[in-house]
């Protein structure tokens, strides 16, 4: 059996997750005094491995910090031969068909994946392999950018879950694959 793959994901009014300029600093645009993590704790909890594109991996080492994730990350490259030296075995290269590198996850022993990176989101909701949407929307027009949706060679139908708001304004809402 498959993993269950979850993205949780920011995006603009207008549907971007990043801008023209492949920047993201706009994510940090509403203050949060208080640390909220808008539900990224309960979702750490709820999944045992993550599955990133290789930009946004890369735009991850570029953040200047020590590396975020305790558990195992696999990151999707068709590009990339080698992790850095101090994320081995923290961090492994897949490449290949998406169902044969969900099979071999599950194989692994991973049943819950995050899923992060706006290609490979769009790459999995073309092969309908995402089971959940946990999207949080920010009041700000980009006017331009990398979209979270790209166009789709089928319907995806989703039931709405829950839509919560955050630091008063970051509206976060929870879908659910129908199948």
């Amino acid at each position: 059996m498959r993993p269950k793959t979850i993205v949780y994901i920011a995006q603009s009014l207008d549907g971007y997750i990043a801008d023209t300029q492949g920047q993201i600093d706009w994510l940090e645009m509403a203050p949060n005094p208080d640390g909220d993590k808008m539900g990224y704790d309960l979702l750490m909890s709820e999944v045992d491995a993550l599955l990133m594109g290789r930009v946004t991996f890369e735009t991850v080492l570029g953040f200047d910090i020590d590396w975020p994730y305790t558990l195992p990350v696999y990151v999707l490259s068709s590009r990339l031969q080698e992790v850095p030296s101090h994320l081995a075995g923290k961090v492994s290269l897949v490449s290949g068909e998406l169902p044969d590198i969900l099979d071999q996850l599950a194989a692994e022993g991973h049943a819950t994946l995050y899923i992060d990176g706006g290609t490979t989101i769009q790459s999995l909701l073309n092969q309908d392999l995402i089971d959940e949407l946990r999207i949080t929307t920010l009041p700000i027009l980009l006017g331009g950018g990398y979209s979270l949706f790209g166009d789709l060679d089928q319907r995806l139908a989703w039931s709405h879950l829950k839509t919560s708001v955050h630091l008063g304004q970051l509206v976060q809402s929870h879908y659910l694959r129908e199948r």
